[in-house]
């Protein structure tokens, strides 16, 4: 036996050289850890700060209010008159308050801005001061928001405060919009809410404008003004009295409403909404970490979703989503979703060379300061496969340069149609263009092959002008249709659609229900000849398919202005402003009218035969038909 001191030495020496011979491995694991911390370092940081991009701007309530508003000025100074350009943004406010009654906090929201609060609940975070939306002038005479399109206010409480405004600018909040404008999840209190900016000179015309979610102006004998809103939508809200009526002004879920009353004053409402679902949020929890919030859907329903503090719905944690920018390639994309990554796509234009494949139940696509999507071959720019629950909402999406057959397709054309009316497919502020922004042609933008869809504040707009003029005419920007639907039991709630060259909306399935249309016709048809629906002058602009069994329309306002500088001074004639079958009890249309704005030319009925016609004879007079039939 060794001795035990010469065992113990060696026992040491032997130790050592194991440590020596085994140093590869702990250099190995030591790093292997660092690599694990250094992940979970990502991982969290991650969570509580995503990159979001250069143009997403995340305010915290540390900021000093200078600092803020120097941003938000610079950003409206770049967007305010930038109607077609590319940038794009997200003004993103952390739980916290704003703003004093001494030192307000005023926002000015351009072209392409997304403002919006970070709460779970709109209280969660406050904006002593204003968010406001005035009038573009093109001169001293002539101040309009007819073209205020394309920003967002979400999620987050104003308190309005005139402080720091002098004049007329103080007298209320003022969001002076037309399409593609939405007001969602807002609490304004304080002061009036103006959707008319009556502090320019004239003529001070708004075209239409979108609010869901929201309690504005409901304490304190406060008032909504509409003014001069041509037509305008408001679902699932709690609002103070709502002021004039002009054209079409209808109203579902809306606790504090005006009474049904078409055609004097023209206000269409109904008690409740059949069927919504609200936009999808991001927001920050108690420990800083970011989240999507996907609320549940919503039947026969009325008031806010978040009256009671609470609401059902997804809270999704911000690593569920795979976040996108510009640059990313699509097919990037695409793996992500394919391998049940839910998607955000962060502000700017994506040049698609194919389409967004989005084939997994329950996806969400949210994207942020109206990110834009242009496809580049002839592909559509983003499908949906045969799955229930997808939710999409923030985009634009524009024609490109090769004619797409449909440029959003919901559904497999001629495929299976999942059928669960618990779970729909939904669309929150998706909006559309051919032309305008670019050279672009698509046959239909929007196609939905899918049972139970919900369309939730659509604009599908062939634009009418644009950065280019020579991008802009009856032969270059060529679109059909605005709208087709193939799909049973689809709900749209807020449709805009505009200026196409044939049907604006074709509706071919069963149980179909829209609650607010609002269309202007092609403004040049070059004569009539180039526009005919076989033997009929002009196509109408919304058609509900022979052979539909049911389908219900409340709230419609069909518009013409058959621009003499674009036909020769040609007279243009539409027959029929929509058509449907004669199905009495199962389809029905509630509160339709149509009204001649300018130019030359007539729409000669409402509908199948029925209602009076408008031309330079009754120039911004409704033609009123109740019901038909």
């Amino acid at each position: 036996m060794l001795p035990a001191q010469y065992n113990s030495a060696n026992r040491k020496v032997g130790i050592m050289n194991s440590f020596l011979s085994m140093k590869p491995f702990f250099v190995w694991l030591c790093g292997m850890l660092l690599v694990g911390l250094a992940a979970v370092s990502q991982a969290a940081l991650a969570q509580t700060n995503p990159d979001l991009g250069p143009n997403v701007l995340v305010f915290d309530p540390s900021m000093p209010t200078s600092q803020i508003q120097a941003v938000v000025n610079a950003v409206a100074t770049q967007q305010i008159s930038n109607q077609f350009g590319t940038q794009r943004y997200a003004l993103l406010f952390k739980p916290g308050v704003y703003g004093t009654a001494q030192n307000p906090l005023i926002i000015n929201v351009g072209f392409y801005t997304d403002v919006a609060g970070l709460g779970a609940q709109p209280s969660d975070v406050t904006i002593n001061g204003h968010v406001d939306v005035y009038n573009q002038c093109f001169s001293a005479n002539n101040c309009i928001a007819l073209d205020n399109f394309w920003r967002s206010l979400s999620n987050l409480t104003i308190h309005v405060t005139g402080t720091g405004l002098s004049g007329c600018r103080a007298s209320a909040d003022f969001w002076a919009v037309s399409q593609a404008s939405p007001i969602r999840r807002v609490n304004i209190n304080g002061a009036n809410l103006s959707l008319q900016d009556y502090c320019t000179a004239g003529p001070q015309f708004a075209s239409g404008g979108f609010i869901a979610d929201s309690q504005i102006a409901n304490t304190g004998g406060h008032v909504i003004i509409n003014g001069s809103q041509q037509q305008f939508y408001v679902r699932n809200s709690n609002i103070g009295t709502w002021t004039n009526d002009v054209w079409n002004q209808v109203f579902s879920g809306v606790v504090g409403a005006p009474p049904q009353s078409y055609p004097k004053p023209k206000y269409t409402t109904l008690a409740t909404t059949p069927v919504s679902r609200e936009k999808p949020f991001l927001y920050v929890d108690a420990s800083g970490n970011y989240n999507v919030f996907a609320p549940a859907p919503r039947t026969n329903s009325a008031d806010v979703s978040w009256s009671s503090g609470s609401e059902l719905g997804r809270s999704l944690p911000i690593s569920s989503f795979f976040i996108a920018s510009p640059s990313t390639d699509v097919q990037q994309i695409n793996a992500a979703l394919a391998s049940g990554q839910n998607l955000i796509l962060t502000p700017g234009v994506y040049q698609l060379d194919r389409s967004i494949e989005v084939k997994r139940p329950d996806t969400v696509v949210l994207g942020l300061g109206l990110a834009t999507l242009v496809p580049q071959s002839g592909n559509a720019a983003i499908t949906i496969g045969a799955v229930d629950g997808v939710e999409v909402s923030g985009l634009i999406v524009d024609a490109g340069p090769v004619n797409s057959p449909v440029l959003f397709q919901i559904g497999k054309p001629n495929g299976s149609k999942p059928n669960d009316p618990t779970d729909p497919v939904t669309l929150n502020d998706v909006y559309f263009r051919i032309g305008g922004a670019t050279l672009g042609r698509a046959t239909t933008s929007l196609q939905v092959d899918h049972d139970n869809v919900i369309l939730d504040d659509i604009w599908a707009w062939r634009a009418d002008h644009g950065a280019d003029p020579a991008a802009i005419g009856w032969t270059v920007n060529v679109g059909d249709h605005g709208l087709v639907v193939n799909g049973d039991n689809v709900t749209a709630l807020g449709l805009f659609v505009e200026h196409y060259e044939k049907e604006q909306v074709l509706w071919n399935g069963n149980g179909g229900e829209t609650i607010f249309y609002q269309s202007e016709l092609p403004y040049d048809p070059p004569i009539q000849s180039a526009w005919m629906d076989g033997s009929a002058n002009g196509y109408p602009s919304y058609v509900v398919s022979d052979g539909v069994a049911t389908h219900q329309a409340y709230g419609l306002g069909i518009y013409s202005f058959f621009d003499p500088t674009r036909n020769n001074g040609n007279f243009i004639t539409e027959d029929n402003a929509m058509t449907v079958p004669v199905v009495p009890g199962y389809v029905t249309v509630h509160d339709a009218g149509t009204v001649f704005l300018s130019g030359t030319g007539q729409i000669t009925h409402v509908i199948n035969g029925t209602g009076a016609t408008v031309s330079i004879t009754n120039p911004d007079v409704v033609s009123p038909v109740v019901t038909y039939p």
